[in-house]
């Protein structure tokens, strides 16, 4: 599944207007972007690595993404968190938006990237598995 795709359509569906699709798919990269071929040039692995560890307390949300289980919503005010506010402000002046609606189309999307990429385990693997996905949440509930 190519997931900068996925993720493009999500923010696109969720912008709309005058935001084309090559600029939302290099927005996504620069914020997202990683050497993954596999997934559209994002790294899943780094990225929830990050969230996690950026996410101020948030990182139950992020684990409930992994896996096949149900994902837990988050706010565009939590995806500033998990990303970082200049992050989101990059992303938000690359499409033209403000960045409460770049926030917004990240919280409907990203979710919904890790999940996809999560799917089936190759994302859990590289934490180690489920467990390993529970001890990194466990450090940074703590």
């Amino acid at each position: 599944m190519d997931l900068m795709k996925l993720g493009t359509q999500l923010v696109l569906s969720k912008l709309g207007g005058n935001t084309s699709e090559s600029g939302i798919q290099s927005a996504l990269s620069s914020l997202l972007g990683g050497n993954d071929s596999k997934d559209g040039g994002l790294d899943l692995g780094s990225l929830v690595s990050g969230m996690m560890t950026n996410g101020g307390g948030l990182s139950s949300i992020v684990g409930s993404w992994l896996g096949d289980g149900d994902n837990e919503a988050v706010s565009g005010s939590q995806i500033k968190d998990m990303l970082g506010s200049d992050k989101i402000s990059e992303f938000a002046s690359k499409l033209g938006v403000d960045e409460d609606s770049a926030a917004d189309s990240l919280a409907e999307a990203v979710p919904q990237m890790v999940d996809k990429g999560s799917s089936g385990g190759s994302l859990l693997d590289s934490v180690g598995g489920i467990s390993g996905a529970i001890d990194m949440a466990k450090k940074f509930l703590s």
